[in-house]
């Protein structure tokens, strides 16, 4: 069950990510949903997926340790 959680909050992200605050308030949620290891997998994702999209990187500090 938490793997779907995982999928669902990056599918969220995928979604919204063409809005920086959007993308930044549903990071948020996240980061209150996920188990501290799926928060470590996003962390990884999110650092490729804001490749592309430098303006969500400001968004980051909602999972930095």
């Amino acid at each position: 069950m938490p793997r779907q959680i995982y999928l669902y909050t990056k599918s969220i992200l995928e979604r919204v990510s063409f809005d920086a605050k959007l993308f930044c308030k549903e990071l948020e949620k996240a980061t209150r949903m996920l188990l501290p290891y799926e928060i470590d997998q996003l962390r990884e994702w999110l650092l490729s997926f804001t490749q592309e999209k430098p303006e969500l990187r400001q968004c980051m500090v909602y999972i930095e340790n």
